[in-house]
């Protein structure tokens, strides 16, 4: 993929930050996207809709789109216990679909700024919760994840189907 594109230098000074926990996480994010113009995408596991439900971010999402944005989330994981989570982001607009491959995880901001994950292992969901992610503003490395996105975004299923799967299987049992 990389051979295929072009990417031209900037001459724009980039920052790059890594993140340490959900706490600094949530804190980089909010503000982002109170800022943000156009377009926001995700590829996260089904914890990340859980932060996002519990932390703001899913109603800064649906503020996004009631300014005109577009949100797309895509999610490696989508089991029962999160599927009212997902349905309330769906009923706000936002765009969700489904792969069962998992992979590289991050957000893209505008086409932009992006944090992607470095080492994130999600045990339970507090802002304590430790992790590790870079943010950057770097358009070229935004650049070269929004072609990694649209390439997974055409892999990927409706959510919807997933969540029909889900619903006729019916609970897990204990």
């Amino acid at each position: 993929m990389a051979l295929q594109q072009r990417f031209q230098p900037t001459d724009k000074v980039t920052t790059f930050k890594i993140i340490k926990n959900v706490k600094e996480l949530v804190a980089e994010l909010l503000p982002v996207v109170t800022s943000m113009k156009e377009d926001w995408v995700m590829v996260v596991p089904e914890t990340a809709v859980v932060i996002a439900s519990q932390f703001g971010i899913n109603q800064a999402a649906y503020n996004f789109i009631a300014r005109g944005g577009r949100v797309r989330v895509l999610l490696y994981d989508l089991s029962y216990p999160i599927i009212e989570i997902v349905q309330e982001m769906i009923a706000n607009g936002e765009e969700v679909r489904y792969s069962d491959k998992r992979g590289i995880q991050f957000t893209i901001f505008d086409r932009t700024a992006c944090i992607s994950a470095i080492n994130v292992n999600m045990g339970r969901v507090s802002l304590d919760q430790e992790m590790a992610a870079l943010w950057t503003d770097d358009p070229i490395y935004a650049q070269y994840l929004m072609l990694t996105f649209e390439m997974l975004w055409k892999q990927s299923v409706p959510a919807e189907e997933r969540i029909h799967e889900l619903l006729e299987q019916g609970p897990p049992k204990a």
